[in-house]
């Protein structure tokens, strides 16, 4: 099968069967470099979209990247990214061992091509001027002949015709042995012309066209096995990104495997742990005994004691409700003492006295009024509302919770720290160049570097004191929050020295961080840190206005905390009436304020003050 002998005579549409192959394989070249740009703008795209989900740096995001769902994501985000990478070799590799190659030889068979067509026509134009030059001589062969005829004929004519003369008729026969000549020359000079023209028209269509066509069909079979070369190197191209992309895939499979969602939970506990303990369950009050009430284990308000040390509650451990709860009604509830106040003195009485007014008669408001009183009660939470307006937080993290406190107080105390040893490895650093100018003064003026390590020293100092001042609010925090790996342990106890009916009492357990508990020892003491914690938590609140004022009867040693000593006939302000628990609040002056026994003075409420209540 060759094109040679079996196209002999389609030149012309070998020529166009040729173009049409080089344009299908620029066409081809076409498609491989839209496909590069697809792959490129593939990756583009796939890279800007990791990069959209990434986690800001210093913002909420990346703090929310500890949870291994989280980090599973990332770790998705880190493959997309290499998953782009490899769409870029794609299109890399495509452009340079296609569309280069391909270009280039796409130049190089033209040029072929071009060449082949130019000995095609040439050949062509040789045997068109063979034929020409056989035609001419074949006319001219046939006018020679017929020339020699006529004059053959005249000569005939002369020879017969008897009043000729012999002279003309031996003119004439000369003339017909010329023309005679001429056509047997022009006989000869013709079969030449066309031995040759045979010779070559058979060398043309049997030597030159064959071997022709013969480089034409290669060169178009060298281009339909280029092409097929090139798709096999386009699916090649795709082949040898496919283990990476695996990878990729299996990067993604291996994070989605990764995902702990106890540990998530736990990071949870973490993270929003306050160290509160919730409110117990509030005991049934027997109002059927007017003078006794039984208290509540775990009452807000009240507290507990069979005769034993009285537990604490936890240094921090406030309720899940006292986040919301006002904070002159919480610090009132904390500082007040819990325990029935004493009798007056047996001596005398506030109605054993001359013309002396009684003590108003104060209804008994149940502790379950008083919860819901908290529970509907406006926040006023110092962190709360400053979160609300933007304010500032404040430098010890005060407004958070302890276990969050704590966290970030060890946070800042460790990038302290880091500080802090960057400072000193760099004044070591400039102490070592300061003695090398000292040994070697002319690599320069250790006196230069004095200005430099006394900043640097002083940076230290400021950072050292800044560490101690977090180091101990740390401690401050540490010592309220509950000690770890200590058993929960209970114990029970009475108030000593009072006649209210015992009641059970179980010490409330704190939770650590860790999971583990502990008991506390000292209720004044505990005391003492929650109205401490208070005051810092809410350090904006306004001082409780006076409703009313109150004369002592009595002189009152207030010796247990919330309590205030009053002398026998002072005068102070009434800042909370009695609540039913035999206490009444009262302040001498805007730093000192406390409870006393109701009993023990005599009140004088303002009707139109806020809060006051008319007794019958």
């Amino acid at each position: 099968m060759s094109w040679g002998t079996e196209l002999w005579d389609q030149f012309d549409n070998l020529e166009k069967h040729t173009q049409w192959g080089i344009d299908i394989l620029e066409k081809y070249i076409k498609f491989v470099k839209e496909r590069t740009e697809i792959e490129l703008s593939y990756a583009k795209q796939l890279r800007n979209l990791s990069k959209k989900y990434q986690p800001k740096k210093n913002s909420k995001e990346e703090e929310e990247y500890r949870y291994t769902s989280c980090k599973a994501f990332l770790s998705t985000l880190n493959e997309m990214n290499d998953y782009a990478g490899q769409h870029e070799v794609i299109s890399e590799n495509m452009t340079a061992q296609i569309m280069v190659d391909l270009a280039r030889y796409v130049q190089e068979l033209k040029q072929e091509r071009k060449s082949n067509f130019h000995d095609g026509r040439k050949a062509q134009q040789h045997i068109e001027t063979c034929w020409k030059q056989l035609e001419a001589s074949k006319r001219r062969f046939e006018r020679d002949c017929k020339e020699a005829d006529r004059a053959q004929q005249y000569f005939e004519k002369m020879d017969a015709d008897i009043n000729v003369t012999k002279a003309d008729v031996e003119k004439a026969r000369q003339q017909a042995q010329l023309r005679h000549q001429m056509a047997e020359d022009s006989k000869a000079d013709y079969s030449s012309i066309l031995q040759k023209f045979n010779q070559e028209q058979h060398e043309y269509y049997h030597t030159h066209i064959p071997n022709i066509f013969q480089k034409i069909q290669e060169m178009e079979e060298r281009r339909i096995l280029r092409l097929g070369e090139s798709m096999k190197m386009y699916a090649e191209v795709d082949r040898q990104v496919i283990p990476i992309i695996g990878k990729c895939l299996d990067g993604i499979v291996k994070a989605a495997e990764s995902i702990d969602q106890k540990n998530d939970s736990q990071l949870v506990i973490e993270a929003f742990k306050s160290g509160f303990e919730p409110p117990g369950d509030i005991d049934f009050e027997d109002y059927s005994q007017p003078m006794q009430r039984a208290v509540s284990d775990h009452s807000l308000s009240s507290s507990r004691g069979d005769g034993k040390p009285e537990p604490k509650f936890g240094g921090r451990s406030k309720g899940k409700l006292w986040p919301f709860i006002k904070k002159n009604k919480l610090v009132s509830l904390l500082t007040s003492p819990h325990q029935p106040p004493p009798p007056p003195p047996a001596s005398a009485s506030p109605s054993a006295l001359p013309n002396g007014p009684q003590s108003p008669k104060q209804p008994k408001e149940p502790l379950s009024h008083r919860f819901n009183e908290f529970m509907i009660s406006k926040p006023k939470i110092h962190c709360f509302r400053s979160l609300k307006r933007g304010g500032a937080t404040p430098e010890d993290f005060s407004n958070l919770p302890p276990e969050q406190r704590r966290k970030k107080l060890q946070q800042k105390v460790d990038e302290l720290n880091k500080e802090m040893q960057k400072e000193v490895d760099q004044r070591d650093a400039i102490t070592k160049m300061k003695d090398v100018y000292l040994r070697n003064p002319q690599m320069g003026d250790p006196a230069s570097l004095d200005h430099k390590l006394a900043e640097v020293s002083h940076n230290i100092e400021k950072l050292r004191l800044e560490a101690q001042k977090f180091e101990a609010w740390l401690a401050e925090v540490e010592g309220r929050l509950p000690a770890r790996g200590d058993q929960a342990r209970r114990q029970s106890g009475l108030y000593d020295g009072q006649s209210a009916p015992a009641v059970n009492n179980c010490a409330q357990d704190r939770e650590s961080p860790d999971g583990s508990y502990t008991e506390e020892q000292s209720q004044e003491s505990e005391v003492k840190v929650l109205a401490a914690d208070f005051d810092d938590e809410f350090d904006d609140e306004e001082p409780l206005p006076a409703i009313g004022t109150c004369k002592a009867l009595y002189t009152f040693e207030g010796q247990n905390e919330g309590t205030i000593s009053v002398a026998e006939g002072e005068t102070l302000y009434v800042i909370e009436e009695d609540k039913g628990d035999g206490w009444t609040r009262i302040r001498r002056s805007e730093d000192e304020e406390g409870y006393v026994p109701t009993s023990y003075v005599e009140v004088y409420l303002d009707k139109n003050a806020k809060g006051a209540k008319t007794y019958i």
